[in-house]
């Protein structure tokens, strides 16, 4: 059996945590801040973990 080769966009953008859950960044966090409020930027900045949906195509880019 072949190793597995990891997709760099996806590792740079998800980390695994220790239970084998992934973590992702929020977006819209980059430019045009002033016209959010401090409150939606605050919670923007924040981690959160990848949707159950999405979850199997992201374990399957980053295997490692």
């Amino acid at each position: 059996m072949p190793k597995l080769k990891t997709h760099k966009g996806a590792s740079k953008r998800f980390k695994k945590t220790g239970t084998g859950k992934v973590k992702r960044h929020k977006a819209f966090l980059r430019h045009i801040l002033t016209s959010k409020a401090k409150k939606r930027k605050k919670k923007l900045g924040n981690s959160v973990l990848v949707s159950a949906a999405d979850l199997h195509k992201v374990k399957r880019m980053i295997p490692y």
